[in-house]
């Protein structure tokens, strides 16, 4: 791999996990990785496919119509099927005063400004609506500019029950409420089966403290539509640069290096190597994760999860090498998340702007810049060489009580559920 954005363009097309074009891209990774075995002297190594399944949808027949027009449409994967005509109730943001009074809902399609929220969901589930409606992009946005593409229902909704979903355009969205629509007709004919995904592995085994392990991450896949430049072929890329250094310059801690499938539909990928791998997780240390880089315009951010002197080496290492960048501690939104769950210290190296976008289909290539790259990479490999070769790991495992707390948040799990069983232990 001569240049970066060489290898960004050439992954720059729709691969959703579990679609022959997600194989298709692993296979790529493949390829940089035996050719940058061949550069470091071990021809003929290429990196390890993991294979791991899935729940999906296949969906056969979606739509809506109102007042005898067809609206553009998407369905939520794996939210089940309908075939009537509903009542439609527009019900703003779903809170619980907006849902007041108003009844059973099972010849209702219920229209909401936004579900973010699983009370808000619960909310649909208890009051049996029909179906849910919401709407995506700007008013002003064509079928094409609202970048409508079909999510998958997320556990953390479906566990409370499924309801049929569907996203509109904002622009038809408000034209509902505006001409008060009453009547809606809803379509959607999908079937759930088991899916294929597979993150690609490589290992640098470690010198003369191997049985120390840093696993490094970063997924390929992207969302169903745009080229999925910056998310995250850019990621992709930049690992593979950094895996051509250390493979030829071998650091003194293992090196385990996961390019992910599935992180769009959920951090799939990281949580299946970890299914798979548990008894590895004593010997990782720390994790470093690559979601989004190289942007011509935008500021570099380091997202930091783990106690708080992570933090503060993570801002003492960026005065000393003179990289500027944003440090932000939080659970990063990406694979590093499931390590982190399980104690392992992660730094997320990223890049941010006001002036590219993701999960649209502006994701491009014309947003991002070599120079910006090579930046990036160059101070990854500098930092990652520290670490793993560290006479001692600068950072001990765990994670703060205020992350511990977000990643409760994060994988949606019940707080007071979790109480609940700590007492009983306690009582047992």
């Amino acid at each position: 791999m001569e240049r970066f954005l060489d290898f960004v363009e050439e992954l720059s097309f729709v691969r959703v996990a579990g679609s022959p074009e997600e194989k298709k891209a692993a296979e790529l990774v493949q390829r940089e990785i035996e050719l940058a075995n061949a550069a470091a002297g071990k021809p003929g190594v290429c990196g390890e496919l993991m294979p791991f399944t899935f729940p999906y949808a296949k969906v056969s027949r979606c739509s809506v119509k109102a007042q005898g027009k067809e609206i553009a449409c998407v369905p939520y994967l794996e939210s089940g099927n309908i075939d009537r005509e509903c009542r439609l109730l527009f019900l703003g943001d779903g809170t619980e005063i907006d849902f007041a009074g108003v009844g059973d809902l099972s010849d209702t399609a219920v229209l909401l400004n936004k579900l973010t929220d699983e009370k808000t969901y619960k909310r649909l589930v208890e009051h049996h609506a029909a179906a849910f409606l919401l709407p995506k992009g700007k008013y002003y946005f064509s079928e094409k500019e609202a970048s409508l593409y079909p999510l998958k229902l997320r556990d953390h909704f479906a566990r409370n029950g499924v309801i049929p979903g569907f996203m509109i355009r904002s622009a038809d969205a408000a034209a509902l409420v505006r001409d008060e629509t009453e009547q809606i007709s809803l379509t959607l004919e999908q079937e759930n089966y088991e899916a294929e995904s597979q993150n690609v592995l490589a290992v640098i085994e470690g010198t003369d403290l191997k049985e120390e392990s840093i696993v490094l991450t970063a997924h390929y896949d992207s969302v169903a539509l745009g080229t999925g430049s910056w998310d995250n072929a850019t990621g992709t890329a930049a690992l593979l640069g950094i895996y051509r250094h250390f493979a030829a310059n071998p650091p003194r801690r293992t090196m385990r290096f996961i390019w992910c499938g599935g992180e769009e539909q959920g951090l799939l990928g990281s949580k299946a190597y970890i299914a798979q791998n548990e008894k590895l997780l004593k010997e990782i240390g720390f994790c470093f994760n690559f979601d989004m880089c190289g942007t011509t315009l935008g500021t570099n951010v380091i997202f930091v999860t783990g106690e708080k002197e992570l933090e503060s080496f993570a801002e003492q290492y960026c005065k000393l090498t003179g990289y500027s960048a944003k440090i932000v501690p939080v659970v990063h939104s990406s694979d590093s998340a499931p390590f982190c769950d399980h104690e392992i210290p992660a730094l997320g190296l990223s890049r941010e702007t006001d002036s590219a976008e993701i999960h649209t289909i502006h994701d491009l290539m014309d947003t991002l810049s070599e120079t910006a790259m090579e930046r990036n990479v160059a101070f990854a490999i500098r930092m990652i060489g520290d670490v793993a070769n560290a006479a001692v790991l600068p950072v001990k495992k765990g994670m703060s009580e205020e992350r511990k707390k977000d990643l409760d948040k994060y994988f949606h799990r019940d707080t007071e559920e979790k109480k609940e069983e700590g007492t009983k232990k306690e009582k047992g």
